[in-house]
């Protein structure tokens, strides 16, 4: 037994030789080290408030955080310091009834009969008869919050710089509260910060993802960047929103017709369109959608 185990030591010893690392050379150790892994894409993620009819359509911006999640990307969620252009009952569809038409006002003080919300009055016991609220005036900054569970920034603080891409989502947000699409159309203006914000990652040369309305945005700031919003025609009301295609040509932009599971990539500019909820269907086809606009746009990040 102990001649077999001379015999055997120095074969074993010598075959082992390779893995000890005292004896490795410089380009086996760097070899073992080379499956680093690779650096995350950094991917800004822009809100408009929290709510399809008044702020960001929820299921949108879900679909976005779990295709982001699954690709591997380090997200950041930021949204304007602005207030809403106005809150909807989502129940009803139709604005608060804590609203008006007129400008918000001050709150009034009934007291006895006699209005006293200008007089230096201290009420110590009197009865104060009524209270007319003030308008229910949100803020988008506070309302994006919800779905980004209080991790937010004030979009002032978004920079190109520090990120790989930006994607927003739709809702009418997209066109109340990032810009006045939703009351002027092709004459529209977009949020300062939000024009800043995409021309920086447009001047960068960075992706930029939009789905839903938020086309619009890029088509009102890029100038002929290629967008989809679906379908041109209502289809028995398949694509309600068709009409928007139209606008998206007025605004300068050429219009890719695409289906809901579809994105269109305008390569020159590196924007990405999806349809989204401009399709009336099945959650899981606009989800998908999604996904394929989420996969491009990291694709196009080089990361």
């Amino acid at each position: 037994m102990a001649a077999v185990r001379v015999l055997v030591s120095p074969r074993l010893a010598s075959a082992l030789l390779p893995l000890s690392g005292r004896h490795r050379t410089t380009s086996q150790r760097a070899a073992i080290h080379s499956s680093a892994p690779r650096p995350r894409a950094r991917v800004a993620l822009v809100l408009s408030g929290c709510g399809v009819y008044d702020g960001t359509e929820i299921h949108e911006a879900s679909a976005i955080l779990v295709h982001l999640s699954r690709g591997g990307a380090e997200v950041h969620i930021f949204a304007p310091d602005v207030p809403q252009m106005h809150v909807i009952d989502h129940t009803k569809g139709e604005p608060s009834e804590k609203e008006s038409s007129c400008h918000p006002a001050s709150l009034e003080i009934h007291c006895c009969g006699q209005n006293v919300s200008d007089l230096p009055v201290t009420l110590t016991g009197r009865a104060v008869t009524t209270v007319a609220l003030p308008l229910d005036v949100r803020n988008v900054l506070a309302e994006s919050a919800r779905i980004a569970r209080g991790k937010i920034t004030n979009l002032a603080q978004l920079s190109a710089a520090n990120h790989d891409a930006a994607i927003f989502p739709g809702g009418f947000g997209a066109a109340k509260n990032l810009s006045t699409f939703a009351v002027d159309g092709k004459d529209c203006k977009v949020n300062k910060e939000v024009e800043r914000v995409l021309k920086e990652f447009h001047g960068a040369k960075k992706p930029i993802g939009l789905c839903c309305i938020a086309p619009v945005l890029a088509a009102k700031v890029i100038k002929g960047v290629e967008v989809t919003v679906g379908h041109e025609q209502e289809e028995g009301g398949k694509w309600p929103y068709a009409g928007t295609a139209e606008a998206v040509k007025a605004l300068g932009a050429k219009h890719c017709v695409k289906g809901v599971t579809e994105a269109h990539v305008d390569q020159k500019n590196k924007v990405v369109t999806t349809p989204a909820f401009m399709c009336e269907t099945e959650l899981h086809h606009i989800h998908d959608g999604i996904g394929a606009m989420v996969k491009k746009v990291l694709e196009l990040t080089g990361k």
